[in-house]
């Protein structure tokens, strides 16, 4: 008998084979599939007549087969199965290919419901390999029942109403997951519904239950709009209930209180080579007020790429370490460490601040030597035992840092750049290796541009600083939109700069082609620019296959020149800072959102040379070439995640992938009035109930999140 708790390969019709190949998409057991949500739909909700059917349109056909054979076609070398179905007035053609099988398993006679798209190639209408399902002498099926307005009352799963699409993996079809599905999907009744009852009715969310077999079988709209409607809920519900726990915890929290040192701090800024912006100013003063308070700041600093958020840190640091505490710094990887400990060093110049560098390849100070209390470890680069770093009152290294055997003095201070999400498990082990007993205050940095109505709801836990303006005297990135005929031109224009001492970055949506049919690989476009466009010059490849120390290799090589033209996915977006390189160049321009479209682009114009983003775009329709000409015309990035909203809506802006994102199987980051709902419940339960004790399912459903978010 099935159960929740049944394992996927003790399903009818999964073998060990399939199960191994759904456990690819997280399926281990039946609740997994329950909770395996469709990510669209085909809408076969209505039966066309065939006397009805027009050229181009998917359609939902119900007849009786009148004809049916197998032939071989010499031609194309493939078996042809051809049907003739009719609804009792017209006759339509029906047509497979290289399926046999479907000539001996359709008799005519049989009642059939199909589902595809009606062509015309001259010859006459007719209907190329659609989806097929017996409804007539096929057991425990009983012919369909037509009502009012020819709305289809009978019981299908691939042909009719609102067929769901799943994302698959190899060896595994629609047809046989909707399948497997169908079998389990009443198991939903067994779904404890941990949303507390009196949610449910004020914000006016169907059961559980119900939403569960309504999003992947809804009879009609109104269904599924339930069915998402509650899922989204739930999922927003527990981002924000998790984000409200996690700031409670950290406010009854201690944390060392900084006094603000003005006459240092004017005296830093005034030394600076540069003036700060607005909003520079005023995202160091919320900091500066932060860290004088006695509780945890936890707050996200957010600009584009280039507009300063560095410097911004480095104030809050230097208050910390005129205070005598220390900061940590960690960067995603070891080359960006590299460059902070650069950029500090440089920012700290003059004075007697220590600023340290820990990675697992380099470990030094700018001012001295010596940096831990065992050299013998630095100089062979082992950390087998523990060790204090002592001499620094700022350590530059990469995320690992925390896990390694290191302890602080006193850490007072962490800085994390592009991990926002860095938790209170990482936070834990940060005191743990304080030295003082106190929570160190946290400053998460980011340029992804994310609007604030969306930072709030995505990190409820984090107060929100945003950079606005860009430094003065940046030059702005000169954007072209570039059709196919103009490539040529492109590339020469692209020689010239390399030979004039230039770098050039080229972003490709997809690894290699066997990814998604239609976008242009990096594979593919490193060997046509090797082997054919620029078979003269140094061609570098990176992608997200590549192991962390190929990666950093390859950008070494970029940052020192040695590659002039590097090929590379979306893994370079939060990247190395080549104040060399002066051309972007998109492929498949309109697989990407605008948001991330303005992070490639920022990896330009970082020095005083005129810098240039072509795009490249394989589907140029109006509403594409709108998006991209958006990108051409803004360079804010704020304004353009805005724009992105309205033209692309729920869940297009960011990919899945985003650095620092929650994963969200079914709720939209941009529902905001659902958003809304989500936290406002979210807080009225904090408030009420802090512990979740009167609220045990709910309880145990965060519990088991947080267990395996800590797999994960």
């Amino acid at each position: 008998m099935l159960s929740l708790d049944t394992s996927v390969e003790n399903i009818t019709r999964v073998g060990a084979a399939t199960a191994k190949r759904l456990r690819t998409l997280g399926i281990e057991k039946a609740e997994d599939l329950l909770f395996y949500f469709p990510f669209r739909y085909d809408d076969f909700t209505r039966t066309t007549p065939i006397d009805k059917l027009l050229p181009g349109t998917s359609v939902n056909v119900i007849g009786v087969i009148e004809l049916i054979q197998n032939r071989r076609s010499f031609r194309r070398r493939m078996y042809v199965t051809e049907a003739l179905v009719s609804d009792g007035k017209e006759s339509l053609k029906v047509v497979w290919f290289n399926q046999p099988f479907i000539g001996k398993s359709l008799k005519i006679g049989d009642r059939v419901s199909l589902a595809g798209k009606i062509e015309d190639d001259g010859g006459g209408l007719h209907m190329s390999a659609p989806a097929y399902e017996k409804l007539y002498n096929h057991p425990g099926l009983r012919p369909p029942l037509l009502g009012k307005e020819g709305m289809i009352s009978a019981e299908a799963v691939h042909t009719q109403g609102l067929v769901p699409n799943y994302h698959l993996t190899q060896g595994i079809t629609q047809k046989q997951l909707r399948f497997i599905i169908k079998q389990t999907v009443g198991l939903a009744a067994d779904v404890t519904d941990w949303l507390p009852d009196d949610i449910r009715r004020k914000y006016r969310l169907i059961d559980l239950p119900k939403a569960i077999l309504n999003i992947h079988f809804p009879k009609n709209v109104k269904n599924f709009d339930e069915a998402r409607r509650r899922l989204s809920f739930n999922e927003l519900f527990l981002l924000q209930l998790r984000a409200q726990l996690i700031r409670r915890e950290i406010a009854a929290s201690r944390a060392e209180e900084i006094g603000f040192n003005e006459t240092e701090t004017k005296k830093f800024v005034d030394s600076l080579p540069f003036k700060l912006t607005d909003s520079q100013r005023r995202s160091a003063w919320e900091m500066i007020k932060d860290l004088e308070r006695g509780q945890p700041m936890s707050r996200l600093l957010e600009g584009d790429v280039g507009s300063g958020k560095t410097v911004v840190a480095a104030l809050a640091i230097l208050n910390v370490a005129l205070a005598g505490r220390q900061s940590v710094l960690l960067a995603p990887t070891e080359i960006l460490a590299q460059q902070h400990f650069t950029t500090l060093s440089k920012l700290f110049t003059g004075t007697q601040v220590k600023i340290g560098l820990v990675t697992a390849s380099d470990k030094r100070m700018n001012n001295e030597s010596g940096i831990m209390n065992q050299e013998e470890n630095i100089k062979s680069g082992k950390l087998n035992s523990p060790f204090i770093i002592r001499n620094s009152e700022i350590i530059v290294g990469t995320h690992a840092l925390i896990q390694e055997k290191v302890k602080f003095r006193n850490l007072a201070l962490a800085v994390i750049d592009e991990q926002h999400r860095f938790g209170v498990d990482q936070r834990k082990t940060l005191l743990e290796k304080s030295g003082s007993g106190l929570v160190p205050h946290l400053l998460s940095m980011t340029a992804t541009p994310i609007p604030r109505s969306l930072a709030l709801a995505l990190y409820g836990d984090l107060d929100i600083s945003i950079i606005r303006e860009m430094p003065a005297g940046r030059k702005k990135i000169i954007t072209k939109i570039v059709p196919e005929d103009k490539r040529q031109s492109a590339y020469k224009f692209i020689r010239s700069q390399i030979e004039s001492g230039r770098q050039v970055f080229v972003i490709c949506p997809l690894i290699d082609m066997s990814d998604r049919s239609g976008a242009k690989s990096v594979k593919d476009e490193f060997r046509k620019l090797d082997k054919q466009v620029f078979p003269d010059l140094s061609i570098g490849m990176i992608h997200g296959r590549l192991k962390s120390a190929e990666k950093e290799k390859v950008m070494l090589e970029m940052l020192q020149g040695k590659i002039k033209i590097l090929v590379s996915t979306s893994v370079v977006e939060v990247g190395v800072d080549v104040p060399n390189a002066s051309i972007m160049m998109i492929e498949g321009a309109e697989h990407f959102g605008l948001a991330q479209l303005h992070q490639f682009r920022g990896r330009v114009g970082r020095s005083e040379h005129q810098s240039y983003c072509f795009l490249f775009s394989e589907i140029e329709t109006e509403k594409s070439l709108k998006r991209l000409q958006a990108l051409a015309d803004n360079n804010d990035g704020l304004t353009l995640a805005k724009l992105d909203l309205k033209m692309r809506g729920a869940g297009e802006v960011y990919g899945t992938a985003q650095s620092g994102f929650p994963e969200l199987k079914i709720a939209s980051l941009f529902d905001y009035a659902l958003m809304k709902e989500a936290r406002e419940a979210a807080l009225a339960i904090i408030t009420d109930d802090p512990s979740l004790t009167e609220h045990p399912a709910l309880l145990e459903t965060t519990v088991r999140l947080e267990a395996k978010a800590h797999l994960d």
